[in-house]
């Protein structure tokens, strides 16, 4: 899918204990011999933790569903078989928000265990619900549970919930789908949802004849019922986790190709919306084959379909053989979907593609290590796409990634990769960026240290071991590293003892590896670090340390920071005297290589694959900039990219002055890659953005002056079209947005022109797709043309249109508009309420509006974490968006209050301590270097 306070948290349950795992049993109720049947209200919860016991395990669901989409209600049964493992009384399982009306247990004949109704239990907090059995369960034997319940088809974006689309002549119409990641199918129907617990499948599903219902598997056989119902009854499916399932009833319309390896594939869409869906299927069609070669598994259901849900909060979500999508991610309009769209469609398809193995064919053992899932499906994004889409040049946008990741990781309030989480919103918050970006960018490093050939043949062995079951980090270092069990190597499988070599596989460039030992210091601890290069003679003098843009050396905190911190780095550099690139681990805080005497300049870390940061002491850094200057083809365009990167995190965290790395980015006239470009770009954008929003004019109209000047040539240079390749076609969208937000008046000119040429055409004309966002928010700030644009996104059927549209709505300079588009959120009728989080953060980029959404996030808290749940990436994104602005100690203390005032949900969030940190930066970039920026623009205006 495509994002902690233990104690606290367990304190308030009344949870005394958590060390459970699944497959322990310490605390086991107490069996009881055959006694009279007993009311609820005499027995107790018989489990106090947050994990389910293990002595009883699922091993297959017969699940029959039947939705209601007039009453917005259904109704279920499921018959649970069971394997239990020591004798009880009792079954604990997960339920939320279902009303269980009957619970049988049979025999593993399907005989009653007893005359009597059973006692069902409930445990709100722990989302749990128990069975007594008055006849004892016995170990070792076999069992079925059989529950009849009930409940409501959802409001939100969780469990089994409805949706609804309207059609172009206005018709309202509804469907139910599912969301289950992490915690939800406990909403949907009484299970034992933990990843660990897999089973099998069977699902029944009861429709009208006017829809139709989807499962993970195909429709195995459909029966006419006597009230005129249909039911699809679906084939079994492979053994999966809770997690994964999902059913949806609806009226869409679908596209179907088939594999070359036989899987049908079918890409789904509202009835209006069916033409947008054939991109899809042609890429879902070409990822699922690359993945069956890449991974040498083929893909193991008959199927696999693809879905557009009108209402859905994530962007996708990797169901097994039915993954769904918001429609932004999914759907593509070649008249309306910019390259960016186009890309962001492909990447998404790719990541849930490749969860199918990393994920759904082998699990995480617990959520503590869901970047085994997310971090490897984000990083297959990369190497699929650019196999089968080169010209999309994906890699570009790798560095984004790990810049992203980084950004995080230099904060105080990050975390390690693999780190404990236990309730629901702990479990919700590690779907976050270090799973995502730092888990992909890492395993990025590792590929490249390992080499292409010895990473992907470790994976597959890592898939093959595991398939159907479940894994720990511990299992993916020794399939890279090629180690088994005696058991495993005696079997014949493809790999050797602990007798004939440790742990410590791979020689390379003259040392032994220890990939366990290595690995561990970038999965366990948090952060990221920064090596600092120095030149001695012909020697490169190493020290690394942790990296922290909001704490300095001369700090009184600064060595507690950096106490216990230690990263086994590995470490490539090119110097000028060599096309080769040299390689070396650092696995000590300080250290030395040799270079030779004759070296003129030295680059380390060769094409940003390692996730650290690089500091050059001494003339290091005049080197690179004079050699930017003379000839900066010497450097490729990654390494170009990461130094504008350091230098200005090095800024930020008051290592570097910024004039040095104003000074960097000299050279950038002459730059023809868009990537380096960009990101120098988008340094200067993000402190014009700073300086505006303080009100500083004197630095703000410099800024504004220097970066207009500058690069004129390179602003007149793009043409308002969507020709050229992904790269120009980026680099036009985001620079003209630029140039027309800074108030260009060429820019301004023709976007205006443009924006006419649409009214006259009563909003029929299709703008280029990479500039109508421009052209759209300059019309914005007129009346007439918000009004115009705010009818067309009522009526618009794409919603990547739409998406722009709402972006330029949310520049608006009126206040009062901005307000109505924040009212209009909340209600949910014209804006959905799954694109409210990312309103709310499109009003506070706007500097007219930052304060606008902060009071509306402090006034709405409680409808917006009803709307969203406490831990989830809407809540997150909404309270990131609206405090990321924030450069003033006045603002952090107004932040922290509210934070205090809403303590008992605040103090369960990881990520109130990360917008506190963003401010903080904030503070200590004007502090350190505004006044350099406001003596250098006035040098160079001068």
């Amino acid at each position: 899918m495509v994002r902690f306070l233990v104690l606290a948290l367990l304190s308030l349950a009344g949870v005394t204990q958590t060390s459970a795992s699944p497959t322990q049993a310490s605390e086991r109720p107490n069996s009881t011999e055959e006694q009279p049947p007993l009311g609820t209200g005499s027995l107790p919860f018989p489990w106090s933790r947050l994990r389910l016991p293990g002595y009883v395990v699922p091993l297959h669901y017969h699940l029959l569903l039947h939705p209601n989409l007039t009453m917005l209600s259904y109704s279920g049964t499921v018959r649970i078989e069971l394997q239990v493992q020591n004798n009880t009384n009792w079954v604990v399982l997960h339920s939320k928000g279902l009303r269980i009306t009957t619970a049988t247990m049979l025999d593993q004949n399907l005989a009653h265990l007893s005359d009597q109704v059973l006692p069902v239990l409930h445990n709100p907090t722990h989302e749990q619900t128990a069975i007594f059995s008055p006849r004892v369960l016995s170990g070792g034997q076999k069992y079925f549970l059989f529950l009849e319940f009930g409940a409501e088809l959802g409001e939100g974006f969780y469990g089994f919930y409805r949706s609804t689309y309207r059609t172009s002549t206005g018709e309202t119409r509804t469907l139910a789908s599912t969301h289950f990641e992490p915690t939800s199918a406990r909403m949907a129907f009484p299970c034992f949802d933990e990843p660990s617990f897999k089973a099998n499948y069977s699902i029944s599903i009861r429709r009208s004849r006017a829809h139709t219902a989807l499962s993970n598997m195909p429709v195995e056989q459909t029966v006419v019922l006597n009230d005129g119902l249909m039911e699809d009854r679906f084939a079994v499916s492979v053994r999966m986790s809770s997690y994964l399932v999902a059913f949806i009833v609806c009226d869409f319309r679908s596209v179907s190709a088939t594999t070359a390896s036989g899987v049908k594939v079918s890409v789904y869409a509202a009835p209006e919306k069916w033409q947008q869906t054939r991109y899809a299927l042609k890429a879902a069609v070409k990822l699922l084959e690359f993945y069956e070669k890449y991974f040498n598994i083929k893909y193991p259901l008959p199927k696999q379909d693809l879905v557009a849900i009108p209402d859905f909060q994530a962007g996708a979500m990797e169901n097994w053989g039915l993954i769904t999508f918001r429609e932004t991610s999914l759907l593509y309009d070649p008249a309306t979907s910019s390259a960016s769209d186009r890309v962001w469609v492909t990447m998404v398809i790719a990541h849930e593609l490749a969860h199918q193995w990393f994920g759904n064919l082998v699990t995480m053992e617990w959520w503590n290590d869901i970047w085994l899932n997310e971090g490897f499906a984000r990083y297959m994004e990369y190497i699929s796409v650019n196999a089968t889409y080169p010209k999309l040049r994906v890699e570009d946008y790798l560095v984004d990634t790990c810049f992203a990741a980084i950004g995080r990781d230099s904060l105080n309030s990050s975390r390690p990769i693999s780190s404990a989480a236990e309730s629901p919103t702990q479990i919700e918050e590690m779907f976050d960026t270090v799973s995502y970006d730092k888990g992909a960018c890492v395993l990025h490093m590792l590929r490249h240290y390992l080499t292409d050939q010895v990473f992907q043949s470790g994976i597959v062995r890592y898939l093959h071991r595991y398939s159907y079951s479940n894994a720990h980090n511990q299992d993916l270092w020794d399939s890279l590293a090629n180690t088994c069990s005696e058991e495993e190597f005696t079997s014949g499988e493809h790999c050797y003892s602990s007798r004939q070599g440790a742990k410590t596989t791979y020689l390379y460039a003259g040392e032994h590896l220890d990939l366990t030992t290595m690995m561990n210091t970038w999965m366990l601890q948090t952060g990221v670090p920064l090596v600092t290069v120095a030149r001695q003679g012909s020697r490169l003098l190493l020290k690394q340390e942790r990296f922290l843009r909001t704490s300095h050396p001369s700090d009184p905190a600064w060595l507690s920071l950096q106490q216990g911190f230690l990263w086994h780095i590995p470490l490539t550099y090119r110097t000028d005297t060599s096309t080769s690139i040299h390689r070396h681990l650092m696995t000590t805080l300080t250290d030395s290589v040799d270079v030779g005497e004759e070296v003129g300049w030295v680059k380390v870390n060769v094409d940003m694959a390692g996730y650290y940061l690089v500091h050059y002491d001494g003339s290091g850094w005049d080197d690179l900039i004079q050699l930017l200057k003379d000839n900066h083809t010497a450097l490729s365009f990654m390494d170009r990219t990461h130094l504008i990167h350091n230098a200005f995190q090095l800024t930020t965290a008051g290592r570097l002055s910024l004039d040095k790395a104003l000074d960097l980015i000299g050279y950038l006239r002459s730059e023809s890659h868009t990537v380096p470009l960009l990101e120098g770009l988008a340094y200067l954008e993000a402190f014009y953005r700073m300086v505006e929003r303080r009100d500083l004019s004197d630095v703000t109209q410099n800024l504004r002056t220097y970066i207009l000047w500058y690069f004129r040539g390179v602003i007149d240079r793009q043409t308002w079209s969507d020709k050229g390749s992904v790269s120009e076609r980026r680099l036009r969208s985001e620079l003209l947005s630029l140039a027309c937000h800074l108030g260009d008046l060429p820019c301004l000119k023709q976007a205006q022109r443009s924006f006419t040429h649409w009214l006259d055409s009563n909003s029929t004309l299709n703008l280029p797709a990479d500039v109508a966002e421009t052209v759209y928010s300059v019309g914005a700030q007129e009346d007439t043309g918000w009004e115009s644009l705010l009818q067309t996104y009522t009526h618009s059927l794409s919603e990547t249109h739409k998406r722009k549209i709402l972006s330029a709505l949310a520049s608006s300079r009126d206040t009062n508009k901005l307000t109505r588009l924040l009212e209009l959120g909340l209600e949910g009728e014209v804006i959905r309420t799954q694109d409210l989080d990312s309103l709310i953060a499109m009003v506070a980029r706007n500097p007219r509006g930052h304060h606008l959404a902060w009071s509306y996030l402090q006034k709405y808290w409680s409808t917006l974490v009803d709307k969203f749940q406490l831990g989830s990436f809407s809540i997150r994104n909404i309270i990131i968006g609206t405090t990321a602005q924030f450069s003033s100690t006045e603002e952090l203390t107004e932040v922290r209050v509210f934070f205090e005032s809403i303590h008992e949900q605040a103090s369960q969030l990881r990520v109130t301590e990360v917008a506190m940190d963003n401010i903080q930066k904030n503070i200590l970039w004007l502090q350190r270097n505004l006044g350099t920026l406001r003596s250098w623009l006035k040098q160079q205006i001068d």
